[in-house]
């Protein structure tokens, strides 16, 4: 997996989620996540923001407060990342896993400005399940909460995400299986 992050930018609405949930959460964690931020200019959630702050911030997330809560602010960005898709008009209440995965490509596109065209890409999909393998440098922990999100959106009953492979076990690439009922 290429992990360079130069000249790859990301919608702030995302670095604004985290500390939101940070703001609410505990002022230690906020403080320490805010200085992060330092510099960048939050004001407008479509201000682009280097991504290799984002990164650090839910790197820090995942080893400093837990695997859970990067699943946490996982499914708070996969909240953002849906609703993008509906005011794009790229889902709607009866979209399908596959319909609401191959929108999360797109929005990511958009939101994530990356001249090497890295992001998500499905690699099987399936009546009952969708392969999603990640090629952009996103923190692989909090992609289980965004995932888990986005396919509850679409009404399925019982969604489940795994890992198929994991670059943490030494595979090249994140590859997710999201099934369901």
């Amino acid at each position: 997996m290429d992990n360079s992050t130069e000249k790859v930018t990301l919608a702030a609405a995302f670095v604004s989620d985290i500390l939101k949930i940070y703001k609410e959460k505990s002022k230690e964690d906020y403080e320490h996540l805010l200085n992060m931020t330092k510099g960048l200019n939050l004001s407008s959630p479509l201000n682009m923001v280097p991504i290799e702050t984002y990164n650090k911030m839910c790197d820090w997330i995942e080893e400093s407060v837990g695997q859970a809560n990067a699943r946490l602010v996982g499914r708070k960005i996969g909240r953002t990342a849906y609703d993008a898709m509906k005011t794009y008009k790229m889902v709607h209440e009866k979209s399908t896993p596959l319909e609401a995965m191959t929108a999360l490509q797109a929005i990511a596109n958009t939101m994530i400005k990356d001249p090497k065209k890295r992001g998500w890409e499905i690699v099987e999909s399936s009546p009952k399940h969708l392969l999603m393998k990640r090629t952009q440098t996103f923190n692989g922990t909090l992609q289980f909460g965004l995932l888990d999100e986005i396919v509850r959106k679409t009404g399925v009953l019982s969604p489940k995400v795994e890992y198929v492979k994991s670059v943490k076990k030494g595979d090249e690439f994140d590859v997710y299986k999201i099934s369901w009922l």
